[in-house]
C-alpha cells in the first residue's frame, strides 16, 4: 500500500514539475514589480519595482541588478546578500506580483495559474488562482485545513528551472497569530502546498 501511494504521488507530481520549470524561465524586465519576503524578518518584506536601469534597492541587500535574470537567480542572490545578518540562512521568497506594460500585440499575462493542494485540506486537488494569490488565500480557497491537518507542519514545494525542488516549512498556527509572515507568500504557477496528517498527540 505504501509503495502504491508513493507511485501515485510521483505520477501526480510529474506534470507539476514541468509546469513550474516553464514558469521559472521568465526573465525579469524593467517595470516589473517583485514581491520580496523574508520569513525570519518581516521588516524586510516589500514590493520593489525594477527601475529602468534594471536594478532594485533593498535594505541590507543594497542595490541589486535583476533585469535579465530569473526569479530563482534573484532569490539566490538575495539569500547570499542577506545571510551575513542572520544566525542561519534566511528563507527568502521572490515572486512576480506585476508585469511591466508590454507594447500592443505582445502576449498578455495569464489570468489564472494552477497550484496544487495535497493532504488534509477540506478540498484538496488542483485549484486555479489569480496571479499574486497568497498561500493563506489559496488554503482558504481549498476550504481550509481539515480537523486532521497538522497546521504546524505545512509545506510549500516549489521547483526551480533546473528541476530542483525547494521545500519551505510553514507554521499556520504562527501565521494565524501574526507571529510569522509566511501566509503572505505569493504563489507561482505549479506550486504545491502539502498539509500532512496530524500525529496521534500532535
Amino acid at each position: 500500500m505504501f509503495i502504491l501511494r508513493r507511485l501515485v504521488a510521483a505520477l501526480f507530481l510529474l506534470p507539476i514539475l514541468a509546469l513550474t520549470a516553464a514558469a521559472q524561465d521568465y526573465r525579469i524586465r524593467p517595470g516589473d514589480v517583485l514581491q520580496i519576503e523574508v520569513l525570519e524578518d518581516a521588516t524586510l518584506n516589500r514590493s520593489a519595482i525594477v527601475l529602468p536601469d534594471g536594478q532594485i534597492s533593498l535594505p541590507v541587500a543594497g542595490t541589486v541588478r535583476v533585469a535579465g535574470r530569473s526569479i530563482a537567480e534573484v532569490q539566490a542572490d538575495l539569500v547570499r546578500r542577506l545571510a551575513p545578518g542572520f544566525a542561519s540562512t534566511p528563507t527568502v521568497f521572490v515572486t512576480l506580483s506585476a508585469l511591466a506594460e508590454r507594447p500592443a500585440g505582445t502576449a498578455a499575462a495569464a489570468r489564472t495559474i494552477d497550484i496544487y493542494i495535497l493532504g488534509a485540506a477540506n478540498s484538496p486537488g488542483k485549484i486555479e488562482v489569480s496571479p499574486g494569490t497568497t498561500l493563506l488565500q489559496a488554503i482558504a480557497q481549498a476550504g481550509g485545513v481539515s480537523p486532521f491537518g497538522a497546521k504546524k507542519r505545512i509545506q510549500l514545494r516549489r521547483v526551480d528551472k533546473s528541476g530542483n525542488e525547494q521545500v519551505y516549512r510553514l507554521d499556520l498556527d504562527a501565521i494565524e497569530r501574526g507571529a510569522s509572515a509566511g501566509g503572505t507568500t505569493r504563489l507561482v504557477k505549479g506550486d504545491v502546498i502539502v498539509i500532512p496528517q496530524r500525529k496521534l498527540f500532535e
